[in-house]
């Protein structure tokens, strides 16, 4: 599935690739609803309707992923409730090994994630994955979410890498077509990025990756 004798540097996402997106949609679906009712004394149904019209407005962008930018909006401290909520924070299975091989052969390996750093830093402390990582790189350095050219561009010039030997591995199909417009090389998807829904159907272009051992680096 994965060239691994044609891959110098690997661009690894964070939720839904190497963390369990369950915790990221029980925060915003269920938690921050039930949270905002009680803040604004209104039926948690009529919390949750208001908060997915805002995510489907602002879906795919940078605020979309921004936490000062759902506080600002829903006049909750996102960033205190993440840390509040931070024991449900898990790896998805097998992920720690992936990313021990992984460092463990030598090759340049770099977090790429729309996380708001201050989820990134709740999210490094809980998981302790950041050791793992010869960088750690938020789209919210650069002002543009990863589904935008841009954040490529960026990334480029800060941390460059040759796009042909690299491979970019992430659960978001719309942050994958923009790596490969880009012209990163080696692209693969992820078949179960929430552990409490089920499995995804393949029916992208990118290969999928269920079972990181299954794709442990070699030569």
């Amino acid at each position: 599935m994965i060239d691994w004798k044609n891959i110098d540097t690997a661009l690894l996402d964070m939720d839904g690739t190497l963390l369990d997106l369950a915790y990221d949609n029980w925060f915003w679906l269920q938690h921050v609803p039930a949270e905002y009712a009680k803040a604004n004394n209104i039926a948690p149904e009529q919390s949750l309707e208001i908060i997915r019209d805002w995510i489907n407005r602002h879906h795919g962008t940078l605020n979309w992923y921004c936490l000062d930018f759902w506080s600002d909006e829903l006049k909750l401290n996102i960033a205190e409730l993440k840390r509040q909520t931070g024991d449900r924070i898990a790896l998805r299975p097998g992920a720690l090994e992936f990313l021990r091989a992984l460092k463990s052969s030598g090759r340049r390996v770099v977090m790429a994630t729309n996380a708001h750093r201050d989820a990134l830093s709740v999210k490094l402390d809980r998981s302790g994955i950041g050791e793992y990582f010869d960088e750690l790189v938020s789209s919210h350095d650069y002002g543009v979410a990863k589904e935008d050219q841009g954040f490529w561009t960026a990334l480029q010039q800060q941390h460059p890498f040759a796009p042909q030997q690299t491979l970019f591995i992430d659960d978001s199909l719309p942050v994958l077509h923009s790596a490969h417009q880009y012209g990163i090389g080696h692209l693969a998807s992820i078949l179960h990025p929430d552990s409490s829904q089920p499995k995804r159907s393949h029916t992208n272009p990118y290969p999928a990756i269920d079972l990181w051992l299954d794709v442990l680096p070699h030569e």
